[in-house]
Parts: structure tokens; sequence; C-alpha cells
């Protein structure tokens, strides 16, 4: 009996996703634990993986397109099996994608209009919109083309690359043809469903074409103008792509493997692949041996050095140039980090709380607890844990601002800020105060190393009650931070440093650290932020009491 498969709800946020790559096509046998597509939102990619078994009958939401949650993703069914029923009981959509009929009937009842004039777009043109990519992408970079107008393109061909508030990926044609139209030139952006690019045979009148589709007050979607197509305007391809090579044999592999390849000089085709399908992905680049060829050293030169001669004073020889400089256009991440930290800067009323801590016990502990087996604990992790702990000491610290009522978090979840291309996510660690010391380590090395590859989900970066940004490991004394609201605080930490300190009345060397604490003052006073900082410093000069 055949099964709908609807739009996942991947967070409780989530109110709509992209399909970024079907894995399966119509047709395709599925068996449960397959994955179905890649399903993205505004913060990741996640693969869907299916349930049930059969096959797969239809698809509901074409590669590239953005759909509600809860609307028909799929039917999975057996081979043959009439799924009419289910179809025309789809209330949740208007039309039914894929199923040349029925959005032919669609069209006839409700713009008999439209359908006239659609047809006067010569059989095998294609017009391309700017693709929606995420459920909060209303505008679209064109990073690069990588054709132009009169250029032959072929199915699979990559187009251009499209840059989002998130990610840049290329943008494969599904047609082939000549690129006869550029809508949007490369650094230019553009709304969602603006004409990107117009494809067809070589000789089209193109300006015909277009005002035929301006006069819509819109451009359709392509199975609209195509009937009998089941493919969207566009594929999308993150990350399930396919690269032609050897022969016609196509190679799988995901857009961070495909550029860490370009960047290392690696030939994919000498990869093998250990994801779904036989993708390449990261592990298989970074763990990528190469042939090692000879290589001629050059001989070595020498150079003599001369010195002038003489008592005079050579006349001053001053520099001689050209000033000059270069506008880089900033990408949508750096758009919505410079929104959303603006707006914690200009409506919580920061201030900031500096303590220097002795590290000495903390590092003697550290390695006594990294001596035991399969065990390994950095200075972040027991900071984390501190923090964990401070606040279920000072409820008032673990609170959000609503404006009319201050909300009393009673649950701790600590948000650890990681730097990624571009930018910085916040994955968080739920229910931290109930996490070991080595549990909190290796939460936060996976949650790390998945971040740096946007392999997230939206679930893993919600929730924080409070957040910890560490730079010490790239030697920064003390900085302060911006709080990451609903966050009422967030906690800067530095390098450990050697200096003399006064132990017992005598200097000797000793270690120590600056943590730098921001503060929210409409929900923490400075007395109660200067208390959290004293029990804080106190778990962490002696680290045995968070062990208890």
């Amino acid at each position: 009996m055949a099964v709908v498969v609807n739009m996942p709800r991947l967070s409780d946020t989530m109110e709509e996703g992209t399909v970024a790559a079907w894995l399966k096509k119509v047709g395709d046998r599925v068996e449960e634990g397959d994955i179905l597509a890649e399903i993205e939102t505004d913060k990741a990619t996640m693969e869907f993986e299916s349930f049930n078994e059969g096959t797969l009958l239809h698809i509901g939401v074409a590669e590239g397109d953005t759909a509600p949650v809860d609307v028909l993703l799929a039917i999975i069914g057996e081979e043959g099996e009439d799924i009419s029923g289910l179809l025309n009981g789809s209330a949740a959509r208007a039309e039914v994608k894929g199923e040349p009929e029925a959005k032919t009937e669609t069209k006839q009842e409700a713009a008999p209009d439209a359908s006239t004039e659609a047809s006067e777009i010569p059989e095998g043109v294609e017009v391309i919109k700017m693709p929606r990519l995420s459920d909060t992408m209303e505008e679209g970079t064109v990073a690069a083309w990588l054709k132009k107008v009169g250029d032959t393109v072929e199915e699979g061909d990559i187009l251009a690359e499209i840059e989002t508030d998130k990610a840049t990926m290329e943008f494969e044609s599904f047609y082939a043809g000549t690129l006869l139209y550029i809508g949007i030139q490369e650094g230019e952006s553009s709304p969602v469903d603006e004409v990107l690019a117009v494809i067809g045979p070589a000789g089209t009148d193109v300006d015909a074409v277009l005002n035929a589709k301006s006069s819509e007050g819109k451009i359709e979607d392509q199975v609209t103008v195509k009937a009998g197509k089941e493919e969207s305007v566009s594929k999308v391809e993150t990350a399930a792509q396919t690269t032609a090579v050897n022969g016609g044999q196509r190679i799988f592999a995901s857009p961070l493997a495909k550029k860490m390849a370009a960047d290392k000089g690696v030939n994919l085709a000498d990869v093998k692949g250990s994801g779904d399908h036989g993708r390449i992905v990261k592990k298989d680049i970074e763990s990528y041996t190469p042939v090692v060829k000879s290589a001629e050293v050059a001989p070595a030169v020498a150079i003599a050095s001369q010195e002038t001669a003489g008592s005079a004073m050579a006349p001053i020889q001053l520099p001689v140039g050209e000033e000059g400089s270069n506008e880089v256009k900033n990408s949508q991440m750096r758009k919505t980090i410079a929104k959303r930290l603006a707006e914690s800067k200009f409506t919580a009323p920061h201030y900031y709380l500096t303590i220097e801590v002795d590290m000495d016990n903390a590092i003697a502990s550290r390695k006594q607890i990294n001596d035991l087996p399969d065990t390994k604990v950095s200075f972040n992790d027991m900071i984390v844990k501190a923090c964990a702990n401070a606040l279920k000491k000072h409820p008032q610290v673990n609170t959000t601002w609503k404006g009319d009522t201050t909300q009393y978090n009673h649950h701790i979840s600590v948000g650890v800020a990681v730097a990624v291309d571009d930018g910085l996510v916040v994955p968080v660690l739920k229910f931290t105060d109930q996490m070991s010391l080595t549990q909190i380590g290796s939460a936060v090395k996976d949650l790390a190393g998945r971040a740096r590859i946007k392999k997230l989900t939206p679930a893993e970066m919600d929730g924080s009650t409070f957040t910890v940004s560490n730079l010490g490991m790239f030697g920064i004394l003390e900085f302060t931070s911006i709080i990451n609201q609903p966050n009422s605080a967030i906690l800067s930490v530095g390098a450990i440093v050697q200096k003399p300190v006064v132990k017992n009345g005598e200097i000797v060397v000793g270690n120590t650290m600056k943590l730098c604490l921001a503060c929210d003052h409409r929900t923490v006073d400075g007395a109660s932020g200067a208390q959290f900082m004293q029990t804080l410093r106190a778990y962490m000069e002696n680290p045995v009491t968070m062990l208890a």
C-alpha cells in the first residue's frame, strides 16, 4: 500500500524546507534506511532517511524548490500502484508537481489566459529563475558565471555559483542548449524568482521570450511552461553533486569535497568515496594520499653581497607608489551576522566584568585527567563545566529578557562559539550541568567539527541559555564579546600566561587566565554578575569541586 511522505519538520522553528538534492528518482527501489533526499533549512542541510520500503512512485517537491512543512514530498508504494487518489487528496498543495495532466487541468481552470501566453514560448526554450535555496532566503547573489552568453550548455553543466546568507552553491543546468541571456550579472543581487537566465536553441528571439513572460507579471515555473517534465527550474548541486569524468563515468562528491580537492590539486577520479552511492565526502579528501612524483631540485645559486664604499651619505630614497583599494561584496552570511550583532549591541545595555584566575590547579588537574586511558579534556571543557555549575547557583544570569517579563530558565544549556568560513555559529550543549567533563569534551569536539562543514541541524544550534567564546588558543589575553541573544550573558576566555604572582607573601612564577563576562543590564545587575564571577573563579581554581 502506497505511503505518503510529507516535508518533515526538522526543528521546532522550521516552517518550510528546500530540497537540496534527490538521491532517488521516480521508479527507483527504496529500502528502509536509504537516503531519499537532502533537505536544506536556513542553517544546515540534512539527509532525509526513508522509513518505508518500496518503489518511489512520485516526487512532490523538485530539487531547488521550497515547500512548507507537511506538504506532500514523495509517495512510496508498489510498482505500478494507482496513486491518483493520494494525489487528488493532497489539499495542502494547489497543484501537483511532476504530474503534467493535473498541472494542465489546474492551469486551464485557474488561468486560461496565462496558458495562452505561455504557449508563445518556443519549444525547447527554458526560462530559469533565481532559486529559493533556504526558507529564509529573500535574495541571492551571483558569485560567478561559469558560462557566458553564446556558450553551449549540456545537462549537468555548472551555470553559475549562487551565494546566499549561509553558503555559496554551484547551480547546475537541468537542460541542454545555448545560453541565450543572462539576467543577473556577476556580483549583483536579485530577489528570488527574478529571471536568472534563458537557455534554448541558438538564434531564438530572446526579447520575444522575455516580453511574453513579463506580460504575465511573473516568470512561471518551468514545469508550467513545458508540460510533461517532472524536473523543476534548476538543480542546485549541494551535498550530492555529480561531476562528469573518465569516459562519461560520473563521480558523486559533496561541494566541500570538491573545493578541498581543487585547493589541494587532487583529481576526484583518484579518490574512493565512502559516502552514500560512493559519494566523495570531506574525510575522503583529508585521508587521500596522492602518489608522490619525483621532482627535480633546482641547484642553489649563491648570491654575493656587496658593500658600498665611500664616506659620503647617500641621498634618502623615499618610496614612490600609487594609492589603491578595492571593495569586496559582503556575503549573505556576513550581512546576517552584522544585523543580529547590531541588534544585540544596540538593544541590550552591555556592561563588562573581568577577573584573573589562578590556573595552576586547573593545569595539574587536567594533566591527571588526561593521563587516564581514552580521556581527553581541554581547558575550554573545564570552563564550560564551571559555567554550568555557576549558573545553577546564580539563576539571575540564566535568564532571558522578554520585555514585560524576565524568563528564568530552569534548564542550563551552554552554547560554544565556533568560527567557520566567513562567519560564526554557536552549537549548544543541552543540559550542560548534567554532563561530565569527558561528555562535554566529546560533545564539543563533535559539534565543532560538524559546524565547520555546515552539517549541524537547526536544533543543535537553538536553545542556549548562556554562551562561551574562547580566543585563548590564538594568544588573545582578554577581550569582550557581544551577547548572543536571547541570552543575558556571554563569557570571553583569554589565553593562559605565565607571569610573576604573589603567593604566601612571595613572588613566584604562576599561570593565570583572564575571563570577561558581558551582561545585559536589563536582567543581570552588577552585583549578580560579580557573584557569578566569584563562583566561577572558585570552580576554576579548585577543579576538584566540579567533580563532586
